[in-house]
């Protein structure tokens, strides 16, 4: 089956428009219970969202199409992803969704759906609850006595936070730390200083101030110049920058220098590793990671495996062959030991770990290796199909004949927004740079 509506991270578009409308989350969330419901249990679904304003629309019509065919619906509002992932699993749920775009800006939405255990869906689930929402759902509907509710967990927050508090090690603290953390104005406004501060650091908090419309405008994980200029003005010791849904983190060290996930899964890796914790032999990347961070592994024994890019394809890559860390460079680091999905702060958490133990300041701690000069460039298109122009197809080979042997090129369409992403990466930045710039000036070409 082909999937209209699911790209690499669940439904995404610009709110009230479709596919982000009230009327398909309604037809979604029929869909989603009608696969979901199996046995004669009582079914629910644990919800959370983020600070989009779009959510007050999005929310109550999932609700209601999830209790009209039957399922108990549990609000958690604002939350950061891998909570509801998380309560799925520890409240026994039959399904759970997030209602965010994650690192878009606030006039788009999203739905995220995962499964009992936690993780997302395959493409393969994903493509059967599409064929439902295009069918006759009225058989399924519920009967009047057999109609879901819908109710509130107030301790949600608490028991995420507790959660993310136990994969920190026992015995360390945050003591004698600054930590500036940039909570994108989304779902980790709450949460993410109160971890810090209970761990014991001094915390300055940024962009915790959400208003429906902020989520990650200048801030967050997609603008990191603001963690960055934060940890210089308030001297601290180290940064953090979540996006809108907290499921990706970047860090600035104490000298505002961003570090990105690349470096970030070395240092985890590396001191897993000399725990005998690391499994797999290597972690899981994509294809958009750097070839140092796979030079810097092969150094030290590791080994490094690329999947496609969207954190669903490193976890499932992850699960098929027995690896226990895997992400991107962006910021998504899973850890299956704490969770089935990518978390921003417990991954913070971890490189905060290393550098206690390390007793060392951040800029010695959190860059392991020298990346390759890298050049990534974005063209965003309004419609039709950019790369299948004669033209791009033409600079795309001159440009792999230029970099054979001396670098690689990787272009594709984003799966979550209007893009085409260019990429090259090699040891001569001139000619990298020169690639990338002939492949975008043909994508801007076959665009007008």
């Amino acid at each position: 089956m082909i999937r209209k509506l699911f790209g690499t991270d669940g439904i995404r578009g610009t709110a009230n428009l479709e596919p982000m409308t009230a009327e398909t989350a309604l037809r979604v969330g029929m869909a989603a219970a009608a696969h979901f419901t199996r046995g004669d249990h009582r079914h629910r679904v644990v919800i959370g969202k983020d600070t989009r304003l779009s959510g007050y629309m999005i929310e109550p019509a999932l609700t209601s199409g999830f209790v009209s065919m039957g399922m108990d619906v549990i609000l958690v509002g604002p939350m950061p992803t891998p909570a509801v992932a998380m309560l799925t699993r520890s409240l026994r749920a039959d399904l759970g969704v997030m209602i965010s775009a994650s690192h878009n800006p606030y006039g788009d939405n999203g739905i995220k759906l995962f499964g009992p255990d936690g993780f997302k869906l395959s493409d393969a689930v994903e493509a059967e609850i599409e064929n439902r929402i295009d069918g006759d759902m009225s058989t399924d509907l519920a009967s009047p006595d057999k109609l879901g509710r819908a109710k509130r967990l107030d301790d949600a927050q608490g028991r995420y936070t507790e959660h993310v508090k136990r994969t920190f090690p026992k015995g360390l603290t945050l003591d004698g730390l600054k930590i500036a953390v940039d909570c994108a104005n989304g779902a980790a406004y709450k949460v993410a200083p109160e971890v810090l501060w209970e761990l014991g650091a001094e915390v300055i908090s940024i962009a915790d101030s959400p208003d429906g419309y902020n989520i990650n405008r200048d801030c967050g994980s997609t603008y990191p110049e603001t963690i960055c200029e934060a940890v210089v003005a308030h001297g601290a010791d180290i940064g953090i920058a979540l996006d809108g849904d907290a499921d990706r983190v970047l860090i600035a060290d104490e000298q505002g220098t961003l570090v990105d996930g690349d470096q970030l899964m070395a240092v985890i890796a590396e001191h897993w590793n000399a725990e005998g914790w690391l499994e797999g032999g290597g972690i899981v990347a994509t294809v958009m990671s750097n070839l140092g961070l796979e030079n810097y592994l092969e150094g030290l024994g590791l080994s490094l495996v690329r999947a496609q890019v969207g954190d669903r394809y490193v976890v499932e890559h992850m699960q098929k062959h027995g690896f226990n860390i895997g992400g991107e460079q962006s910021g998504h680091i899973v850890m299956s030991d704490y969770g089935p999905t990518g978390d921003g702060l417990v991954a913070a958490l971890q490189v905060l770990a290393c550098v206690v133990r390390a007793g060392k300041p951040a800029s010695q701690t959190c860059r392991p290796f020298d990346p390759l000069p890298q050049l990534l460039k974005n063209v965003s298109f309004s419609g039709g199909r950019p790369l299948d122009d004669s033209a791009v197809k033409d600079s795309i080979v001159a440009g792999e004949k230029k970099l054979a042997g001396k670098g690689r090129l990787l272009i594709r369409a984003s799966g979550t927004e209007p893009l085409i992403r260019v990429m090259a990466e090699g040891e001569d930045e001139a000619l990298i740079t020169g690639v990338v710039n002939d492949i975008v000036g043909a994508v801007e070409r076959a665009t007008r």
